[in-house]
């Protein structure tokens, strides 16, 4: 059997999250269909992480075992032709027999867009969070640097999945204004249910004034979600730099350009 990595985009718009749900409409399940009729068999779709309903890729990675002996290059065009417009694969290759889309992964970069600008824009409906007040991306930047380096990061998560620890690592969190568009970035070793999304409402908070930058570190030690900023609308956000190395396959998917 062979391994099968997969890059691929999605818009989540029209999705029930990642994860395979009863009744409902998932990219996991709709990838996986179109691979079963490609390869003639049935297959378990591996992805490298959950996200929500309503939330983007603009990388993603999944892997699968196939007996199929289609080569590689050709079968993101097979699969383009099986999957809506929503859906894109992008690269697929073989990867070594240990490679697990979700364990393999060392480090995610999600990014939230903000559209700040006191008049709407439609071509941004469920792409960014329409925010009408102006927002002061120098405090927001001050907000993020916070959360850099090891925590417990229990105040910025929703309970929803059981984990073994709540403490992980984020390695940068940069905040930069576009025009009317602000990008969150945020480069952890792995994220929290609802993590990147409570984060970037504490970062909005602390630039409505609700909070000071520098309490958000007393804020993580108390572990009290509540005393966070809210969770913030799922449009806006993107699964959007994955890097893998498990001391055999070393490489990182990147946005569509």
């Amino acid at each position: 059997m062979r391994n099968i990595a997969l890059f691929l985009s999605y818009l989540g718009t029209g999705y029930h999250g990642w994860q395979i749900q009863k009744n409902l409409v998932t990219v996991q399940e709709t990838l996986q269909k179109a691979i079963e009729m490609i390869v003639g068999h049935d297959v378990h779709v591996t992805g490298c992480g959950r996200t929500d309903a309503g939330v983007h890729a603009k990388c993603y990675v999944a892997n699968f075992r196939t007996a199929s002996t289609i080569p590689v290059d050709r079968l993101p065009y097979a699969l383009n032709t099986h999957l809506p417009c929503d859906i894109v694969v992008t690269k697929a290759f073989e990867v070594h027999e240990h490679f697990n889309a979700i364990g393999s992964c060392a480090r995610k970069e999600y990014t939230y867009q903000i559209y700040n600008s006191r008049l709407k824009n439609p071509f941004y409906v469920n792409r960014a969070w329409f925010y009408p007040r102006h927002l002061d991306e120098k405090i927001m930047q001050e907000a993020a640097s916070q959360f850099v380096g090891t925590h417990d990061f229990a105040a910025v998560r929703s309970v929803g999945t059981d984990v073994k620890s709540t403490v992980r690592t984020v390695y940068y969190y940069n905040v930069e204004r576009r025009g009317d568009i602000l990008e969150l970035k945020v480069c952890a070793n792995g994220f929290l249910y609802n993590m990147a999304r409570a984060m970037a409402g504490t970062v909005v908070y602390a630039a409505e004034g609700k909070i000071k930058p520098h309490e958000i570190g007393a804020i993580l030690d108390s572990g009290n979600r509540t005393a966070a900023g809210p969770t913030v609308p799922p449009g806006g956000l993107y699964m959007s730099h994955l890097w893998y190395d498990d001391g055999i396959e070393l490489f990182e998917c990147t946005p569509m350009a």
